[in-house]
């Protein structure tokens, strides 16, 4: 988090002195201009650490402290004196300030104490703005990965998270791209600094660029007091931008210039701040294409694209889910108040046969309801919602159907033609029902096939495929 120290004297040196005492990468020091007359707008300012001299808390002083504690965001106050009188000090403190420093302590004293007060105040000020409800320390380990497409991403996101670059994190709605955002900040160089999650579908267009990037006061109706964005909340850490597809094209500009600037200005501001911020981002959906239409811009693209990571589907990643279900129904059983303690091999045959659209969101959410449904010490197809059991009840039915529509006529040619002809069928059925499932979006088709792009779209040509009749119709 970026912290932001005013001070305010009349003190010829005394605030050069004071800015060299507390010259940290992760704070902003900013002198007052006109310190007789800043009480006035003290409230209005954003600040974590508020330095005074004992000479400007006058009683106008005094009472501004006391209404700043009647507000949420209340800096730590430091007043400075020249004077060691115990019966002000008590008076002081009892008004609301944080701590009185004499100005005759050594350099090495008084920046040891200041830098201690800020560094208290940032370990609190952390606590605040990370992500709410941030589970416990979440590790690659955790991860589940007896499927080959897992054990292929678990192996590389370890060397990612030790950079520093941008990264892409594609898949599913529900396959847990947060969790790896996660994964790669506690795992990352910046473990010890904030993790602040924005999920960018979620933000109104209105309010998205105030919450980036921060606003002065009066910037817009509404804004009554200055306050930080998220990328100053997340100054030595992480900033995750979930579903950052729904940005708006006004905004991805914005965006860029941070990338490469490492600089911000918030709304209604002239003046710039650097912000050293790693930024990773997810989507589902297919950014190349938006890219294509112009909806999302091609160098904001690239330069988000540095390191790609695509977390693959449940259903490509079936060999996961038995221990899947086994470590949910052990985290979920104290936490619902539920005695379950495993899952018939019926019911567990009926979870891997099932397509799960809803990813691995969808398998919690399963097991979930069947613990609470169960009246045994294990989950059943009973206790299944009957969408998976009929999975399971269909296996059979389509066996037999695959065998009868295999055509007599296959028999009349020789093996070469007819193997061919079987491929050329089971290949536009395949790319048909992908396209479906993706609703057309190349890049995720070819990121489930496992294929090229390129390679993909050589293969709709040759099937007389197109992508846009796969589109939802809105």
């Amino acid at each position: 988090m970026l912290m932001h120290i005013l001070i305010a004297t009349d003190r010829p040196g005394l605030a050069a002195k004071l800015a060299k005492l507390l010259d940290r990468r992760d704070a902003i020091f900013e002198p007052v201009h006109k310190p007789r007359a800043f009480w006035k707008d003290v409230g209005k300012r954003t600040s974590d650490l508020l330095i005074v001299s004992r000479e400007l808390v006058d009683d106008r002083g005094l009472h501004e402290i006391h209404t700043l504690h009647e507000t949420t965001g209340v800096p730590a106050i430091v007043v400075l004196s020249e004077e060691e009188d115990a019966g002000d000090r008590a008076h002081l403190i009892a008004a609301g300030c944080h701590a009185v420093l004499n100005t005759g302590l050594s350099a090495r004293k008084l920046g040891a104490a200041l830098n201690t007060i800020l560094d208290r105040r940032r370990e609190a000020a952390v606590g605040i703005v990370s992500v709410p409800g941030k589970p416990t320390r979440t590790e690659i380990s955790d991860f589940v990965a007896k499927s080959q497409a897992m054990q292929a991403l678990v192996k590389i996101v370890p060397k990612i998270a030790r950079g520093n670059s941008s990264v892409l994190i594609l898949g599913e709605t529900g396959v847990g791209k947060e969790r790896l955002a996660h994964i790669l900040h506690t795992e990352g160089r910046r473990s010890e600094g904030p993790f602040v999650a924005v999920h960018c579908g979620a933000l109104p267009e209105s309010l998205m660029e105030s919450e980036l990037f921060g606003h002065e006061q009066g910037a817009f109706t509404g804004a009554t007091s200055a306050r930080r964005g998220c990328f100053e909340l997340a100054h030595q850490g992480t900033l995750f931008l979930d579903e950052i597809g729904e940005m708006p094209l006004h905004l991805q500009s914005k965006l860029l210039r941070v990338l490469e600037d490492h600089v911000i200005r918030r709304v209604g501001s002239e003046k710039s701040i650097s912000v050293d911020v790693r930024v990773l981002a997810a989507t589902n959906r297919d950014l190349e294409e938006e890219v294509r239409v112009r909806q999302f811009r091609r160098d904001l693209y690239h330069r988000l694209n540095v390191v790609s990571l695509t977390i693959p589907p449940l259903r490509d990643r079936v060999k996961d889910i038995p221990e899947l279900v086994e470590s949910y129904i052990e985290y979920l059983g104290p936490r619902i108040g539920c005695e379950v303690s495993g899952i018939t091999d019926e019911a567990m045959e009926a979870l891997t046969r099932y397509a799960w659209p809803g990813n691995v969101r969808e398998l919690i959410n399963v097991i979930e309801r069947a613990m609470l449904l169960c009246d045994d010490d294990k989950i059943t197809c009973a206790d299944l919602p009957r969408s998976i059991t009929e999975a399971l009840q269909s296996v059979g039915d389509q066996s037999t159907a695959n065998a009868l529509a295999f055509p007599d006529e296959l028999f009349e040619k020789p093996l070469k033609d007819a193997s061919r002809q079987i491929l050329d069928d089971f290949e536009r059925d395949y790319f048909t029902r992908l396209l479906q499932a993706t609703d057309g979006h190349l890049g995720q088709a070819a990121a489930r096939a496992q294929i090229d792009p390129r390679t993909l779209f050589d293969k709709l040509k040759l099937h007389d495929l197109d992508k846009q009749d796969f589109r939802k119709r809105k």
